[in-house]
Protein backbone atom coordinates (compact mmCIF):
# COMPACT_ATOMS: atom_id res chain seq x y z
CA UNK A 1 0.00 0.00 0.00
CA UNK A 2 1.63 3.56 -0.63
CA UNK A 3 0.41 6.30 1.30
CA UNK A 4 0.60 9.92 0.59
CA UNK A 5 1.30 12.54 3.65
CA UNK A 6 -0.16 15.90 3.10
CA UNK A 7 1.08 18.78 5.65
CA UNK A 8 -0.83 21.97 4.25
CA UNK A 9 -0.13 25.28 5.99
CA UNK A 10 -1.24 28.74 4.90
CA UNK A 11 0.60 29.07 1.87
CA UNK A 12 2.89 25.87 2.16
CA UNK A 13 2.09 21.81 1.04
CA UNK A 14 5.28 19.46 2.61
CA UNK A 15 4.52 15.61 1.76
CA UNK A 16 6.55 12.22 2.02
CA UNK A 17 5.04 9.33 -0.20
CA UNK A 18 5.60 6.00 1.60
CA UNK A 19 5.49 2.21 0.30
CA UNK A 20 3.94 0.70 3.87
CA UNK A 21 5.34 -2.86 3.10
CA UNK A 22 8.76 -1.80 4.45
CA UNK A 23 7.83 1.93 5.14
CA UNK A 24 10.21 3.36 2.80
CA UNK A 25 9.91 6.51 1.48
CA UNK A 26 9.60 7.12 -2.42
CA UNK A 27 9.55 10.70 -2.39
CA UNK A 28 9.16 13.69 -0.43
CA UNK A 29 9.49 17.31 -0.87
CA UNK A 30 7.67 20.74 0.31
CA UNK A 31 5.71 23.53 -1.85
CA UNK A 32 6.25 27.22 -0.34
CA UNK A 33 4.95 30.52 -1.21
CA UNK A 34 1.40 29.14 -2.52
CA UNK A 35 -0.51 32.32 -3.93
CA UNK A 36 1.93 34.62 -3.46
CA UNK A 37 4.92 35.52 -5.76
CA UNK A 38 7.87 33.36 -6.70
CA UNK A 39 6.12 30.05 -5.58
CA UNK A 40 8.01 27.03 -5.88
CA UNK A 41 8.40 23.34 -4.87
CA UNK A 42 11.55 21.96 -3.46
CA UNK A 43 12.02 18.05 -3.54
CA UNK A 44 14.86 15.61 -2.48
CA UNK A 45 16.11 13.05 -5.13
CA UNK A 46 16.75 9.92 -4.79
CA UNK A 47 20.75 10.62 -3.67
CA UNK A 48 19.67 13.24 -0.98
CA UNK A 49 20.15 16.26 -2.96
CA UNK A 50 17.60 18.91 -3.09
CA UNK A 51 16.09 20.30 -6.30
CA UNK A 52 14.06 23.69 -6.34
CA UNK A 53 11.40 24.08 -9.22
CA UNK A 54 9.92 27.10 -9.70
CA UNK A 55 6.05 26.84 -10.98
CA UNK A 56 3.04 29.49 -10.22
CA UNK A 57 0.51 27.97 -7.45
CA UNK A 58 -1.91 30.84 -6.81
CA UNK A 59 -4.11 28.08 -4.70
CA UNK A 60 -3.61 24.69 -2.60
CA UNK A 61 -5.66 22.84 -5.54
CA UNK A 62 -2.98 24.05 -7.53
CA UNK A 63 -0.10 23.13 -5.07
CA UNK A 64 -1.39 20.07 -4.83
CA UNK A 65 -2.09 19.25 -8.53
CA UNK A 66 1.60 20.06 -9.41
CA UNK A 67 2.78 17.99 -6.57
CA UNK A 68 0.95 15.15 -8.34
CA UNK A 69 2.39 15.98 -11.17
CA UNK A 70 6.38 15.91 -9.42
CA UNK A 71 5.24 12.51 -8.60
CA UNK A 72 4.06 11.36 -11.90
CA UNK A 73 7.58 12.74 -13.65
CA UNK A 74 9.57 10.39 -15.25
CA UNK A 75 13.04 11.63 -13.94
CA UNK A 76 12.62 12.33 -10.46
CA UNK A 77 8.77 11.20 -9.54
CA UNK A 78 8.50 7.57 -7.87
CA UNK A 79 5.11 6.32 -9.58
CA UNK A 80 3.45 5.73 -13.08
CA UNK A 81 -0.12 6.78 -12.19
CA UNK A 82 -1.94 8.33 -9.61
CA UNK A 83 -4.05 5.17 -9.33
CA UNK A 84 -0.66 3.62 -7.32
CA UNK A 85 -1.69 6.28 -4.30
CA UNK A 86 -4.09 3.94 -2.01
CA UNK A 87 -4.96 7.03 0.49
CA UNK A 88 -4.15 10.26 1.60
CA UNK A 89 -2.89 10.79 4.83
CA UNK A 90 -3.18 14.43 6.36
CA UNK A 91 -1.84 16.26 9.50
CA UNK A 92 -4.43 18.54 11.11
CA UNK A 93 -3.75 20.98 13.66
CA UNK A 94 -6.72 21.61 15.61
CA UNK A 95 -9.19 18.88 16.47
CA UNK A 96 -10.82 20.85 19.36
CA UNK A 97 -12.90 18.44 21.14
CA UNK A 98 -14.70 16.99 18.10
CA UNK A 99 -12.13 14.47 17.13
CA UNK A 100 -10.51 12.49 19.72
CA UNK A 101 -8.63 10.01 17.34
CA UNK A 102 -7.98 9.81 13.76
CA UNK A 103 -10.64 9.42 11.29
CA UNK A 104 -11.70 8.76 8.03
CA UNK A 105 -12.63 11.95 6.09
CA UNK A 106 -16.34 12.61 5.16
CA UNK A 107 -18.01 15.71 4.89
CA UNK A 108 -18.98 15.66 7.87
CA UNK A 109 -14.93 15.71 9.14
CA UNK A 110 -14.48 18.41 6.47
CA UNK A 111 -17.08 20.66 8.10
CA UNK A 112 -16.24 20.09 11.66
CA UNK A 113 -12.62 21.38 10.75
CA UNK A 114 -14.30 24.05 9.19
CA UNK A 115 -16.03 25.03 12.47
CA UNK A 116 -12.78 24.70 14.28
CA UNK A 117 -10.98 27.23 12.27
CA UNK A 118 -11.55 30.14 14.68
CA UNK A 119 -9.10 28.10 17.35
CA UNK A 120 -6.51 27.60 14.75
CA UNK A 121 -7.00 29.99 12.11
CA UNK A 122 -3.64 29.71 9.40
CA UNK A 123 -3.48 26.19 10.25
CA UNK A 124 -6.61 24.57 9.90
CA UNK A 125 -7.78 26.88 6.97
CA UNK A 126 -4.77 25.78 5.13
CA UNK A 127 -5.49 21.64 6.33
CA UNK A 128 -8.73 22.29 4.58
CA UNK A 129 -7.65 23.40 1.31
CA UNK A 130 -5.20 20.54 1.54
CA UNK A 131 -8.49 18.27 1.56
CA UNK A 132 -10.16 19.82 -0.75
CA UNK A 133 -8.16 20.17 -3.51
CA UNK A 134 -7.32 16.29 -2.83
CA UNK A 135 -11.28 15.96 -3.47
CA UNK A 136 -11.24 17.50 -6.33
CA UNK A 137 -8.26 15.50 -8.20
CA UNK A 138 -8.79 12.11 -6.59
CA UNK A 139 -12.24 12.21 -5.33
CA UNK A 140 -12.33 8.11 -5.04
CA UNK A 141 -8.95 7.90 -3.35
CA UNK A 142 -9.75 7.66 0.92
CA UNK A 143 -8.04 10.36 3.05
CA UNK A 144 -7.32 10.28 6.56
CA UNK A 145 -7.42 13.13 9.05
CA UNK A 146 -4.60 12.68 12.26
CA UNK A 147 -5.11 15.45 14.56
CA UNK A 148 -2.19 17.46 16.52
CA UNK A 149 -4.29 17.16 19.47
CA UNK A 150 -5.62 13.89 19.56
CA UNK A 151 -3.12 12.42 21.82
CA UNK A 152 -3.87 14.87 24.48
CA UNK A 153 -7.18 14.03 24.71
CA UNK A 154 -6.62 11.65 27.54
CA UNK A 155 -6.38 14.67 30.10
CA UNK A 156 -7.98 15.07 32.86
CA UNK A 157 -10.41 18.17 32.96
CA UNK A 158 -9.18 19.69 35.77
CA UNK A 159 -5.84 19.67 33.83
CA UNK A 160 -6.84 21.25 30.92
CA UNK A 161 -9.75 23.30 32.34
CA UNK A 162 -9.15 27.09 32.74
CA UNK A 163 -10.07 28.79 35.72
CA UNK A 164 -12.54 31.64 33.84
CA UNK A 165 -16.22 31.01 34.11
CA UNK A 166 -17.96 27.76 33.03
CA UNK A 167 -19.69 28.78 30.41
CA UNK A 168 -16.78 30.11 28.09
CA UNK A 169 -15.88 25.89 28.32
CA UNK A 170 -19.74 25.36 27.32
CA UNK A 171 -20.09 27.92 24.91
CA UNK A 172 -16.88 28.81 23.21
CA UNK A 173 -15.09 25.37 23.80
CA UNK A 174 -12.06 27.28 25.53
CA UNK A 175 -10.00 25.14 27.40
CA UNK A 176 -6.41 23.24 26.48
CA UNK A 177 -5.55 20.89 23.41
CA UNK A 178 -2.48 21.40 23.57
CA UNK A 179 -0.42 20.35 20.26
CA UNK A 180 2.78 18.45 18.86
CA UNK A 181 0.79 15.69 19.64
CA UNK A 182 1.86 13.15 16.99
CA UNK A 183 5.02 13.66 17.89
CA UNK A 184 4.94 13.44 21.44
CA UNK A 185 2.82 10.03 20.30
CA UNK A 186 5.73 8.63 18.37
CA UNK A 187 8.81 9.39 20.56
CA UNK A 188 6.86 8.02 23.41
CA UNK A 189 6.20 4.73 22.36
CA UNK A 190 9.91 4.64 20.06
CA UNK A 191 11.96 4.98 23.28
CA UNK A 192 10.02 2.05 25.09
CA UNK A 193 10.70 -0.24 21.97
CA UNK A 194 14.53 1.39 22.03
CA UNK A 195 14.72 0.50 25.55
CA UNK A 196 12.91 -2.56 25.75
CA UNK A 197 10.42 -1.46 28.58
CA UNK A 198 6.53 -1.18 28.28
CA UNK A 199 5.10 2.28 28.27
CA UNK A 200 2.09 1.02 30.25
CA UNK A 201 4.98 0.60 32.98
CA UNK A 202 6.09 4.21 32.58
CA UNK A 203 6.32 7.85 33.61
CA UNK A 204 7.31 9.65 30.49
CA UNK A 205 8.34 13.40 30.02
CA UNK A 206 8.67 13.86 25.84
CA UNK A 207 10.43 17.76 25.16
CA UNK A 208 9.35 18.24 21.64
CA UNK A 209 11.59 21.40 21.61
CA UNK A 210 12.08 23.23 18.24
CA UNK A 211 10.77 26.52 16.94
CA UNK A 212 7.28 25.53 18.20
CA UNK A 213 8.14 24.20 21.51
CA UNK A 214 6.02 21.50 24.13
CA UNK A 215 6.23 19.03 27.00
CA UNK A 216 4.22 16.26 27.57
CA UNK A 217 3.88 13.93 30.99
CA UNK A 218 3.01 10.74 29.75
CA UNK A 219 2.11 8.06 33.01
CA UNK A 220 0.85 4.43 31.32
CA UNK A 221 0.79 5.55 27.95
CA UNK A 222 -1.66 8.55 28.32
CA UNK A 223 -1.00 12.12 28.55
CA UNK A 224 -2.16 13.58 31.82
CA UNK A 225 -0.81 17.14 30.87
CA UNK A 226 0.73 19.16 28.67
CA UNK A 227 2.68 22.59 27.80
CA UNK A 228 0.67 24.06 25.03
CA UNK A 229 -2.86 25.45 25.89
CA UNK A 230 -6.20 26.41 23.61
CA UNK A 231 -3.11 27.65 21.08
CA UNK A 232 0.29 26.68 20.59
CA UNK A 233 1.43 30.31 22.18
CA UNK A 234 0.98 28.64 25.71
CA UNK A 235 3.42 26.93 27.68
CA UNK A 236 7.40 26.84 26.66
CA UNK A 237 9.23 30.12 25.67
CA UNK A 238 9.71 29.31 21.89
CA UNK A 239 11.40 30.63 18.35
CA UNK A 240 8.86 33.38 18.23
CA UNK A 241 6.05 33.08 20.51
CA UNK A 242 6.00 34.18 24.21
CA UNK A 243 4.68 30.90 25.94
CA UNK A 244 3.57 31.87 29.40
CA UNK A 245 2.56 35.20 30.18
CA UNK A 246 0.40 37.49 32.66
CA UNK A 247 -2.74 37.86 30.85
CA UNK A 248 -2.44 41.25 32.22
CA UNK A 249 0.30 41.86 30.50
CA UNK A 250 -1.36 41.93 27.35
CA UNK A 251 -3.82 44.11 28.53
CA UNK A 252 -1.53 46.36 29.79
CA UNK A 253 0.43 46.46 26.37
CA UNK A 254 -2.50 46.34 24.49
CA UNK A 255 -3.16 49.81 26.62
CA UNK A 256 0.29 51.14 25.98
CA UNK A 257 0.24 50.47 22.59
CA UNK A 258 -2.95 50.53 20.92
CA UNK A 259 -2.96 47.45 19.37
CA UNK A 260 -5.59 46.08 18.63
CA UNK A 261 -6.73 42.17 19.41
CA UNK A 262 -5.07 40.71 16.24
CA UNK A 263 -2.04 42.97 16.40
CA UNK A 264 -1.64 41.84 19.98
CA UNK A 265 -2.10 38.28 19.11
CA UNK A 266 0.38 38.88 16.07
CA UNK A 267 2.81 40.56 18.78
CA UNK A 268 2.84 37.55 20.90
CA UNK A 269 2.62 34.47 18.53
CA UNK A 270 5.61 35.91 15.89
CA UNK A 271 8.06 38.72 17.51
CA UNK A 272 8.17 37.47 20.77
CA UNK A 273 10.03 34.47 22.36
CA UNK A 274 13.94 34.15 21.57
CA UNK A 275 13.38 36.92 18.92
CA UNK A 276 11.79 39.47 21.34
CA UNK A 277 14.47 39.11 23.77
CA UNK A 278 17.30 38.91 21.17
CA UNK A 279 16.16 41.33 18.90
CA UNK A 280 18.53 38.68 16.41
CA UNK A 281 16.61 35.90 15.58
CA UNK A 282 14.39 32.91 16.46
CA UNK A 283 16.58 30.75 15.39
CA UNK A 284 18.69 29.05 18.29
CA UNK A 285 21.61 28.20 15.91
CA UNK A 286 21.86 32.43 15.63
CA UNK A 287 21.22 32.54 19.15
CA UNK A 288 23.82 30.36 20.08
CA UNK A 289 26.73 32.07 17.87
CA UNK A 290 25.33 35.52 19.79
CA UNK A 291 26.16 33.59 23.10
CA UNK A 292 29.69 32.53 22.30
CA UNK A 293 30.40 35.80 21.24
CA UNK A 294 29.56 37.49 24.61
CA UNK A 295 26.31 38.72 23.36
CA UNK A 296 24.13 39.82 26.55
CA UNK A 297 20.53 39.71 25.23
CA UNK A 298 21.23 36.02 23.49
CA UNK A 299 22.90 34.66 27.37
CA UNK A 300 19.88 36.02 28.61
CA UNK A 301 17.75 34.52 26.02
CA UNK A 302 19.24 31.23 26.40
CA UNK A 303 18.74 30.71 30.64
CA UNK A 304 15.51 31.92 29.92
CA UNK A 305 14.70 29.45 27.88
CA UNK A 306 16.15 26.49 29.31
CA UNK A 307 15.14 27.69 32.88
CA UNK A 308 11.53 27.16 31.51
CA UNK A 309 11.99 23.88 30.19
CA UNK A 310 14.02 22.86 33.47
CA UNK A 311 10.53 24.14 35.80
CA UNK A 312 7.84 21.68 33.38
CA UNK A 313 10.19 18.81 33.60
CA UNK A 314 9.74 19.10 37.06
CA UNK A 315 6.36 20.43 37.54
CA UNK A 316 5.66 17.10 35.37
CA UNK A 317 7.59 14.72 37.98
CA UNK A 318 5.77 16.03 40.38
CA UNK A 319 2.06 15.68 38.65
CA UNK A 320 3.22 11.73 37.83
CA UNK A 321 4.73 10.91 41.25
CA UNK A 322 7.87 10.61 39.56
CA UNK A 323 9.74 9.72 36.16
CA UNK A 324 11.62 7.10 34.57
CA UNK A 325 12.51 8.45 30.89
CA UNK A 326 12.86 12.17 29.35
CA UNK A 327 13.04 12.70 25.70
CA UNK A 328 14.42 15.16 23.78
CA UNK A 329 13.40 15.46 20.15
CA UNK A 330 12.41 17.96 17.30
CA UNK A 331 15.58 20.35 15.62
CA UNK A 332 16.73 22.21 19.14
CA UNK A 333 15.81 19.05 20.98
CA UNK A 334 17.74 16.48 19.04
CA UNK A 335 20.93 18.93 17.72
CA UNK A 336 21.31 21.74 20.72
CA UNK A 337 23.47 19.91 23.31
CA UNK A 338 23.73 23.12 25.65
CA UNK A 339 19.91 22.70 25.84
CA UNK A 340 19.28 19.34 26.60
CA UNK A 341 22.45 19.69 29.24
CA UNK A 342 21.39 22.90 31.04
CA UNK A 343 17.81 21.63 31.48
CA UNK A 344 18.77 18.65 32.82
CA UNK A 345 21.15 19.93 35.10
CA UNK A 346 19.86 20.69 39.04
CA UNK A 347 17.28 17.41 38.48
CA UNK A 348 19.84 15.17 40.16
CA UNK A 349 16.97 15.10 43.33
CA UNK A 350 14.77 13.21 40.73
CA UNK A 351 17.33 10.83 39.61
CA UNK A 352 19.11 12.52 37.05
CA UNK A 353 22.45 12.32 35.86
CA UNK A 354 23.52 13.36 32.78
CA UNK A 355 26.87 12.22 30.71
CA UNK A 356 28.86 15.24 28.77
CA UNK A 357 30.04 12.93 26.61
CA UNK A 358 27.19 10.97 25.81
CA UNK A 359 24.94 14.02 25.31
CA UNK A 360 27.55 15.64 22.50
CA UNK A 361 25.29 14.30 19.75
CA UNK A 362 23.04 15.71 17.19
CA UNK A 363 20.31 14.05 15.51
CA UNK A 364 20.93 10.32 16.59
CA UNK A 365 18.61 8.05 18.23
CA UNK A 366 20.87 6.93 21.98
CA UNK A 367 20.79 7.56 25.85
CA UNK A 368 22.50 10.24 26.39
CA UNK A 369 21.96 10.01 30.39
CA UNK A 370 24.92 8.57 32.74
CA UNK A 371 25.10 4.93 33.11
CA UNK A 372 23.83 5.12 36.39
CA UNK A 373 21.24 7.49 36.28
CA UNK A 374 18.27 6.26 37.51
CA UNK A 375 15.82 8.53 35.22
CA UNK A 376 16.75 7.73 31.31
CA UNK A 377 17.11 10.98 29.26
CA UNK A 378 17.34 9.57 25.47
CA UNK A 379 17.34 11.66 22.32
CA UNK A 380 14.90 9.76 20.03
CA UNK A 381 14.24 12.06 16.51
CA UNK A 382 10.71 12.35 16.21
CA UNK A 383 9.12 11.33 12.73
CA UNK A 384 5.40 12.86 12.42
CA UNK A 385 4.53 11.49 9.10
CA UNK A 386 4.98 7.60 9.49
CA UNK A 387 2.37 8.03 12.55
CA UNK A 388 0.05 9.78 9.80
CA UNK A 389 0.95 7.21 7.13
CA UNK A 390 0.61 4.39 10.03
CA UNK A 391 -3.21 5.46 11.14
CA UNK A 392 -3.74 6.49 7.62
CA UNK A 393 -3.03 2.65 6.61
CA UNK A 394 -5.04 1.21 9.57
CA UNK A 395 -7.89 3.08 8.77
CA UNK A 396 -8.25 2.24 5.39
CA UNK A 397 -7.74 -1.37 5.95
CA UNK A 398 -10.49 -1.04 7.83
CA UNK A 399 -12.48 0.65 5.45
CA UNK A 400 -12.05 -2.39 3.23
CA UNK A 401 -13.01 -5.03 5.98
Amino acid sequence: MNILVLNCGSSSIKYKLYNMEDESVLAQGGAERIGLDEAFVKVTLSDGSKKKIMHDMPDHKEGVKFVFELLLDKEIGAIKSLDEIDAVGHRVVQGGDLFEKSCLVTKDVEDGIERLIDLAPVHNLGHLRGIRAVDALMPNTPQVTVFDNAFHSTMPQYAYMYAVPYEFYEKYHVRRYGFHGTSHRYVSQRVCDMLGVDIKDQKIITCHIGNGASVAAIKGGKVIDTSMGLTPLEGLMMGSRSGDIDASVVTYLMDKTGKKPQEMADFLNKESGVLGITGISSDMREIESAYEKGDERATLALQMYNYRIKKYIGAYAAAMGGVDIIVWTAGVGENQTSTRMEACSGLEFLGVKMDAERNNVRGKETIISAEDSKVKVVLIPTDEEIVIARDTQEIVKNLKK
